[in-house]
């Protein structure tokens, strides 16, 4: 049974109807409230009255992630400084970074999320939830903390890292759900072999995970290694942070949440609409949120929308795990690369570990590739030729997958550095003016 199940299983014109009614609302508040969006409407020559159906969305403009730069910190508020109770941020590695203000509304409609996030993933009122999440200006460890509290879980915010610790709690707790991002997971699954514990003998049964890309070759390897089942939270911190979307117990897609939001697809070239089942770049416009709402936001993220009869009974819309984002793809020797693909690959090969990265180098006038991967402590141990023996089989697997030549170095057990958050997977060594 649904967290709510009057929302999460109500018919798709049900759906669709107040979709479009939520929508003709959010249009004219941010229209009355945020000179950038009522500038940008009116360059376009569209306004509420013009959204009859769903395909009408089509209609609007878009917004980028430079607009929320250019805007900062709070030029697309739609609400007083004082109506905001909370701030996130994201990092501002390369720029500005994103602000997302929250009203005490939008707090509750986070929570709301979150808990069907986690009700979905198996977890119940009761339940003892570690939160090895970031806690902080990312969204990621206050926003699973809003669901799990929600939902009337017993939290623990451990936060991310000091990984000896996180092991403790979990048996020392009881743990049933742990949270955090799925590099880190693995983390934690390493050590705690290393330190013998076996988490299949503890009542650890659930992970979610997310905040950066992974493939279900991913998910198996986490499954396997801590005998859980590991589900998936999806959002960003410009439509307010995790749950935008979420796993159900069949493991089939990504529900969104579309009382809340409207996702759509469009080709990343042409930006116009793909039909459903097509893969492009996933947009959303948030329905209900009161602080910052996000019209027709371009996500990068490149994926499918689909509807199908799912066994949890949820009629929501759902999504294919992300591919890739438009602005991780390589291009090697004319081929479009996401690293994605490069793990999937990976993980197909019993001799190497789950842990990797990606250098990109310039020779001549060409973009080179090298795949830098751990290998098992047994196979390093046997010495150079079963190195190049296992370098060649990665070679040749990736070759005839994707038909691009990459160089392949298998590197000693430990020697990438483990990550606590996101993990870096692709590090760019091109000189600045070739990237």
């Amino acid at each position: 049974m649904p967290w709510n199940e009057k929302n999460e299983c109500m018919p798709v014109a049900q759906i669709q109807a107040l979709q479009v009614e939520k929508l003709k609302e959010t249009l004219e508040w941010v229209t009355k409230r945020v000179p950038f969006y009522k500038k940008k409407f009116k360059a376009a020559g569209v306004k509420a009255a013009d959204i009859k159906g769903i395909e009408d969305v089509a209609k609007l403009p878009f917004t980028v992630k430079n607009d929320l730069r250019d805007n900062y910190p709070f030029g697309l508020c739609a609400v007083p400084l004082k109506e905001v109770v909370r701030v996130h941020a994201s990092s501002g590695t390369t720029g500005k970074p994103i602000t997302g203000p929250y009203t005490a509304d939008d707090l509750a409609q986070w929570g709301e999320c979150m808990a069907r996030n986690f009700h979905a993933a198996g977890a119940r009122p009761g339940h003892v939830v570690q939160n090895a999440y970031g806690y902080g200006l990312f969204t990621g460890g206050l926003g699973f903390h809003q669901g799990a509290t929600t939902m009337g879980c017993t939290v623990v915010p451990t936060s991310s890292g000091l990984t000896e610790r996180q092991i403790t709690l979990l048996k020392d707790f009881e743990t049933n759900v742990l949270c955090c991002t799925p590099s880190y997971a693995l983390t934690i699954a390493e050590r705690a072999e290393e330190l013998k514990v076996d988490f299949k003998k503890l009542p650890l049964s659930i992970g979610i995970f997310g905040a950066e890309p992974w493939t279900a070759g991913m998910r198996a390897e986490i499954e396997a290694r801590m005998g859980i089942k590991a589900m998936e939270a999806y959002g960003l911190t410009e439509l307010g942070g995790p749950g935008v979307g979420f796993d159900c117990e069949a493991q089939s897609g990504i529900h969104i949440n579309e009382d809340y939001y409207l996702a759509e697809v469009v080709d990343p070239i042409t930006l116009e609409p793909v039909p459903l089942g097509e893969k492009g770049e996933l947009i959303f416009t948030s329905l209900q949120r009161r602080a910052m709402p996000m019209i027709r936001y371009r996500t990068k993220d490149i994926t499918r929308l689909y509807r199908e009869k799912c066994v949890c009974g949820r009629t929501f819309v759902k999504m294919d795990k992300i591919f890739g984002r438009t602005d991780d793809m390589l291009i090697i020797s004319g081929v479009n690369v996401f690293p994605s693909q490069i793990e999937s690959l990976l993980l197909d090969i019993e001799e190497v570990e789950p842990q990797y990265r990606m250098l990109v180098r310039k020779k001549g006038y060409l973009d080179q590739l090298v795949v830098q991967v751990e290998a098992k402590q047994d196979v390093y141990a046997a010495g150079d030729r079963k190195k190049f023996e296992v370098e060649a089989k990665i070679m040749a697997h990736i070759r005839g997958n994707m038909g691009i030549t990459v160089e392949v170095n298998l590197v000693e057990p430990k020697f990438i550095a483990r990550s606590e958050g996101k993990a870096l997977r692709v590090v760019d060594e091109r000189p600045k003016q070739f990237r």
